[in-house]
């Protein structure tokens, strides 16, 4: 299998010539249905952070081909995605769980960690697939505001450790805030606290990070540290309608995670997997895509003087300065659903990256609410 060299790919454009490996405007017309403007009938969606271009055409005919083998138990097709994963993160395969999309990951860990009283800390705001499925187990879940940088407050919630602590949750980049937390101080805190209780890091943006020198905390798994990373194919690879992703730990970890998978995936989506890992070209393609759509987002946010958070996933996350309630219902009005609120933040918004078409009415459509 070829492996994608994310690290060297970065190094040799620096995101600045990215279409020069590919042609646009032929991997749109193959890859997307909905590439097309939207008319003023029909709603430009913008609220869930998936990637509008895929699936690619290769993981479709990959579908397609599977589609014999939907009336057998995904069991005996999982062998080989969990060698072509262990062979992308550099680990043994018995260190690969695959799950229904990273979501049921996180539950799954949720439940194993917080199940009985167990106590897990999180940022706020954050992601919260993980907090409240734990919390309907009886986990206690304390949430540490993020800092002045809308970034973890790491010290902060290292101070929340306990003996009660079971599960300390790292989203990175962190959603809604798109913030990334500076590499050494993430490895120093994930080495420092993981004696006491396990670091679970959400890298599901991770493919959309612009330093190639950034460290994935596979690279903490590898060393035995009691680390979990979660991974998804919803996000760069176009498959959030198919339910795959993944967690990384270290076996035994592994192996008791593996108890508390319900769903588990199912035979079009690991045949989707399995060509989305070869893929090279739409992967490009869609960090390329990415990239332009939150130039056209910055360009538009600063014309409105409207402050915003550098970005280092699928969406921007912007101070709206209008009670998000009132700022998605007029965008609503104008055709355009942006993301849900994110207590306690309700000035701030977060808006998805859509096909260039889809950014561009949103991009009109907030100027006329501003105007």
């Amino acid at each position: 299998m070829k492996n994608i060299d994310r690290r060297q790919w970065l190094k040799s454009i620096g995101l600045a010539s990215t279409m020069a490996f590919i042609n646009p405007t032929e991997l749109i017309s193959k890859n997307t249905t909905n590439s097309v403007y939207l008319p003023k009938s029909k709603l430009v969606s913008l609220t869930s952070n998936e990637n509008p271009y895929g699936p690619s055409q290769k993981v479709r005919e990959a579908i397609t081909k599977s589609f014999d083998h939907t009336c057998r138990y995904p069991f005996a097709y999982l062998k080989e995605l969990v060698k072509n994963i262990a062979e992308k993160e550099a680990v043994p395969e018995n260190c690969v769980v695959v799950t229904g999309g990273s979501t049921e990951g996180l539950k799954a860990s949720g439940l194993t960690y917080g199940l009985g009283g167990g106590e897990i800390i999180a940022a706020d705001p954050t992601f919260q697939a993980m907090l409240n499925y734990s919390e309907n187990f009886g986990a206690y879940v304390h949430r540490v505001p993020v800092d002045d940088k809308l970034e973890h407050d790491l010290e902060a919630m290292a101070d929340r450790v306990t003996s009660k602590t079971r599960l300390i949750f790292i989203c990175n980049p962190n959603n809604p805030t798109g913030t990334l937390l500076d590499k050494n101080k993430l490895k120093d805190f994930c080495n420092s606290l993981e004696d006491k209780a396990v670091i679970f890091s959400d890298e599901a943006y991770y493919d959309y990070i612009t330093d190639p020198e950034y460290p994935s905390m596979v690279e903490l798994v590898k060393e035995g540290k009691n680390v979990i990373v979660s991974k998804t194919f919803s996000k760069v690879y176009g498959l959030a309608g198919i339910r795959i992703g993944y967690l990384i730990a270290r076996p035994d970890i592994a192996e008791r995670l593996k108890r508390n998978v319900m769903a588990m995936t199912n035979v079009l989506a690991i045949a989707a997997a399995n060509e989305a890992l070869k893929d090279d070209e739409f992967y490009k393609f869609s960090i390329s895509k990415n990239q332009e759509a939150k130039s056209l987002i910055y360009k538009t946010l600063d014309s409105l003087k409207l402050s915003y958070m550098e970005s280092h996933t699928n969406f921007v996350f912007f101070q709206s300065n209008k009670h998000i309630s009132d700022l998605s219902a007029k965008m609503m009005n104008e055709g355009v659903a942006i993301g849900r609120p994110f207590p306690p933040m309700y000035d701030w918004a977060r808006i998805s990256t859509g096909t260039i078409e889809e950014v561009n009415a949103f991009c009109k459509a907030i100027e006329r609410v501003y105007a």
